[in-house]
């Protein structure tokens, strides 16, 4: 074997053991179970933090389907972009006042011309000046390790084995919920009891209430 032929052997062997494993093949689950002593816990977020990350490009979407924000809860990486497309047949003003991201979409239908980037962590109220029941929650977070939990108040978070602060946030907790916690190869489970506070009172009125508000409003746009 010449020179040439040796060093060209040697270099794809010595890529061959650089080869990294990929982050997925390393990754280990934490499975949640959350409730509130009676019940499961729904559309809470659940996230996993070690050292701050942004996601630039990423993309997301809360609609408005019967004068209703859909996802009511929407957690999001820092640095994503939110599209707020009107689904209804009446037009909806979409702002939010709070810190990390107060932002106002004038009265509109269909899909607004752009987007919303999220540059901040933190919990975005989003509210409608027209249906002040409308209510949405976009949760900003400085990780790629999170989630939401379904009707039977479980998820699933994936991420590299090692130490991490967990968090759970929930609309009607008094305050994010943390524990430190380990995530080792091979899976992990944990049940959590969320102390929430009472639901909100329904401020949508009766449905002929409410399909009146909307036809009167209707009317004044079309004039």
């Amino acid at each position: 074997m010449n020179i040439r032929h040796y060093l060209s052997a040697a270099l794809a062997a010595a890529a061959l053991v650089a080869v990294p494993i990929s982050p997925a093949a390393r990754a280990a689950d934490l499975a949640l179970t959350l409730g509130d002593g009676t019940q499961p816990v729904a559309d809470a977020v659940a996230s996993l933090h070690a050292t701050a990350r942004e996601a630039p490009g990423a993309f997301a979407v809360m609609d408005q389907r019967d004068s209703a924000f859909v996802p009511g809860v929407l957690p999001v990486q820092v640095g994503t972009a939110v599209s707020f497309p009107n689904s209804d047949q009446v037009q909806h003003q979409v702002y939010s006042f709070s810190t990390p991201k107060p932002f106002e979409l004038p009265l509109y239908a269909g899909t607004p011309r752009a987007p919303i980037l999220f540059d901040k962590p933190g919990v975005v109220v989003v509210g409608c000046n027209i249906h002040d029941w409308m209510i949405g929650y976009i949760v900003v977070l400085d990780t790629p390790h999170f989630g939401k939990s379904g009707a039977d108040g479980a998820l699933t978070l994936s991420a590299p084995p090692g130490r991490y602060t967990l968090r759970v946030w929930h609309a009607r907790l008094a305050a994010p919920v943390e524990r430190p916690v380990e995530l080792r190869a091979g899976g992990n489970g944990l049940a959590i009891t969320l102390a929430l506070g009472p639901p909100p009172p329904d401020r949508r009125g009766s449905d002929r209430l409410r399909a009146l508000q909307d036809r009167l409003r209707s009317l004044r746009q079309d004039d």
